[in-house]
């Protein structure tokens, strides 16, 4: 206990060090996308990484940029293909109404010590429609200068044109249970392509990550309408462990995951549980939401401009550093990116990776990623464990580009 108190104190003399560092105006924070509830006109409340049709849905898109200096943001949209690339197509061939549009709703924070200012906007909208399926990248920029791009979004819209079945397996082609998880598909079209194999290639997303993501694996059987992937090396991911979770809905009382919460100079700070490496702990079925996260407050009418930016810090105890690569925290907090935001510091005298970030009030899932040196995929083999019983989110995406074809389709997605 007197050990973990230490390591607690620690951490937050480096919270505070970091504060002038990190909160500062013009960052952006809580980058959301939320489906629309067609009867009431709000966001749902539930986590979950939105999917439009051509003909239906809608999204809320916000974000708080940390100070009540009003800022002059616009949005643009460009149509990608499946691995996230602009491809050539001119914005009149996807795009119907306008080509950019100004982000004119915001709210600046109340009665919050941190000061922000939220920003919103819907899409699509009577101004900017979508006509055509596949990925988008929505590309927020400021002082209507399009090179000074200050956050990104992708989209996906389907045509829903084709069934896709599918089953994860605990059984994989590199061994017979452990670690692994396999997934075997089938893509059944309408049978109108005269080359199927070509025509049709299909996308695997894992919990929404994009470091790991599978891109256009050969199917092993084809007929004239079906198109299915058994004994598919690509695949096979790692089963992974179940995700951490933390729920900062309080600046009182210290909720899930929480040991406790500080007021100090100012601003309040989360000082999570100490996790420890989980490579050697056998699995233990916990309830999370693969990564995603809940804005939500106590005490609050308006969770977008009342929750409060607490200083969230992480512990990761560790007897020595990893001298062949970095550790991370992943999810959606940190848009599951690998970068400055999410990497870890290693302190040796406390024996511990630590990490402290800003995050707004609310419930979220992490987890402990290692980055091998000279590679961009992340690993849990190192700091999590990974078992085959994990229950993760896989999104399948199937792809149609005929022969002569400008761009490629999104003519089916499913999640299992």
């Amino acid at each position: 206990m007197f050990r973990i108190l230490k390591l607690h104190i620690f951490s937050l003399c480096v919270l505070l060090c970091a504060f002038v560092v990190v909160a500062h105006a013009g960052e952006i924070r809580t980058l959301r996308v939320q489906y629309i509830d067609p009867d009431s006109g709000e966001p749902l409340s539930m986590p979950e990484r939105p999917i439009l049709t051509l003909d239906d849905g809608l999204v809320e898109i916000s974000f708080d940029e940390m100070s009540q200096d009003f800022k002059q943001y616009s949005y643009t949209i460009r149509h990608c293909d499946a691995s996230g690339k602009p491809d050539n197509l001119a914005s009149v061939e996807y795009l119907e109404g306008f080509t950019k549009q100004d982000i004119t709703d915001y709210m600046p924070s109340l009665n919050t010590q941190q000061i922000y200012t939220h920003y919103r906007f819907l899409f699509p909208n009577e101004d900017m429609r979508l006509k055509l399926s596949g990925r988008y990248e929505i590309l927020i920029y400021e002082d209507g200068n399009p090179d000074n791009v200050i956050a990104s979004v992708p989209l996906y819209v389907t045509e829903s044109r084709v069934r896709i079945e599918g089953a994860v397996l605990s059984t994989t082609d590199i061994e017979l249970s452990g670690r692994y998880q396999q997934l075997e598909l089938e893509v059944i079209t309408d049978g109108s392509s005269t080359n199927i194999r070509d025509d049709y290639f299909i996308v695997v997303q894992q919990n929404g990550r994009t470091d790991n993501l599978v891109v256009a694996p050969q199917p092993t059987f084809i007929d004239s309408k079906s198109l299915r992937w058994q004994h598919c090396k690509p695949l096979i991911f790692e089963g992974g462990n179940e995700y951490h979770h933390f729920d900062a809905y309080s600046t009182y009382f210290a909720g899930t995951g929480i040991d406790r919460i500080v007021y100090e100079m100012g601003d309040y700070h989360a000082l999570l549980n100490t996790d420890e490496l989980r490579i050697n702990t056998p699995y233990t079925h916990e309830f999370d939401v693969n990564g995603q996260y809940r804005v939500h407050a106590e005490r609050v009418q308006d969770v977008d401009t009342e929750a409060e930016y607490m200083w969230v810090h992480w512990l990761l105890k560790a007897d020595q550093p990893f001298f062949d690569g970095a550790v991370y925290v992943g999810g959606d907090l940190f848009g599951n990116k690998l970068n400055l935001r999410s990497r870890m510091d290693y302190d040796s005298e406390m024996k511990c990776y630590y990490l402290t970030a800003p995050v707004k009030q609310g419930g979220y899932d992490y987890q402990y990623w290692f980055v091998p040196k000279g590679s961009s995929v992340a690993t849990l083999l190192r700091t999590e464990g990974s078992h085959w019983q994990t229950l993760n989110e896989y999104t399948i995406y199937v792809y149609y580009k005929p022969f002569g074809a400008r761009y490629e389709r999104l003519v089916g997605v499913k999640r299992l």
